[in-house]
């Protein structure tokens, strides 16, 4: 079974999304995402200042096996990228949920975010 932290919020195309202290929302891709595209090579991330709405294609993660695309869970801003991940994207497989974020979002309503799937929810439909 994969790790599916119960503090974060998920989305049923495998991205998950952390509420920050300044309002911001960090996404990046499961746990089982990443298992299930194997070894990650290489990563195409948003802008910075682009606007963003849900179900939008934002990033892109190819592997050895797949190119995946990323999809925005939540609508709004883009207001930060993980540039390490142009040098190291590998790291999404070894810590998808820490130094392996993708992107930060202010959202356009932050009330949006609550009604994402729990660890639990997420977790049935795997």
């Amino acid at each position: 079974m994969s790790n599916v932290p119960s503090e974060l919020k998920y989305v049923a195309s495998h991205e998950w999304l952390r509420m920050e202290d300044d309002g911001t929302i960090t996404v990046g891709i499961t746990d089982h995402a990443q298992e299930a595209l194997g070894d990650i090579v290489y990563v195409e991330l948003p802008d910075v200042g682009d606007t963003v709405a849900v179900d939008d294609e934002v990033a892109v993660v190819e592997s050895v096996k797949a190119a995946s695309d990323v999809y925005a869970p939540i609508t709004g801003e883009v207001v930060a990228i993980n540039e390490a991940l142009e040098d190291d994207p590998e790291v999404i497989n070894s810590d998808p949920y820490g130094e392996g974020w993708m992107y930060r979002i202010k959202p356009d309503n932050a009330d949006d975010y609550e009604s994402l799937l729990t660890a639990d929810e997420y977790q049935a439909d795997l």
